[in-house]
């Protein structure tokens, strides 16, 4: 436990920079990154095994907020414009509604036309709507 109880202190004065390193090094000792070893702690229940890992996890968790980046939006057509015929066309061939279902759509703006997209996906249909008149917005 002596052993233990030293490297929890040495790990401990650390600096920042250091843990940083010394999370990169023994990601690529152990061929892990700093992600997964978090979960196979906690999964661990805390054990001796795993507390090495929880403290070479814990330089990760200041990358966390970073890791946070939203990856999945809902295109929102905040409103239709002056072509609302061709939004509706448009409308209809990103969702697959019928015309009555995307006609409805368009004039209850704003409204999600697509929930749960990637960002480039999104991007893409914000552009494609907005070429047809319509104001869209990325949640």
């Amino acid at each position: 436990m002596a052993n233990l109880e030293k490297l929890v202190e040495e790990l401990s004065a650390l600096t920042v920079l250091e843990a940083a390193q010394l999370s990169k090094l023994l990601e690529d000792k152990w061929g892990v990154s700093a992600a997964a070893p978090v979960a196979v702690a906690a999964a661990a229940g805390g054990g001796a095994a795993a507390a090495p890992v929880a403290v070479a996890a814990a330089p990760g968790a200041a990358a966390a907020p970073a890791a946070e980046v939203k990856d999945e939006f809902t295109v929102v057509l905040a409103a239709a414009g002056d072509k609302k015929i061709n939004v509706i066309k448009a409308v209809r061939e990103i969702t697959g509604l019928g015309l009555k279902e995307a006609k409805d759509l368009v004039e209850g703006a704003p409204k999600a036309v697509k929930e749960g997209v990637p960002k480039a996906d999104a991007e893409k249909l914000k552009a494609k709507l907005e070429a047809e008149g319509a104001k869209v917005e990325l949640k």
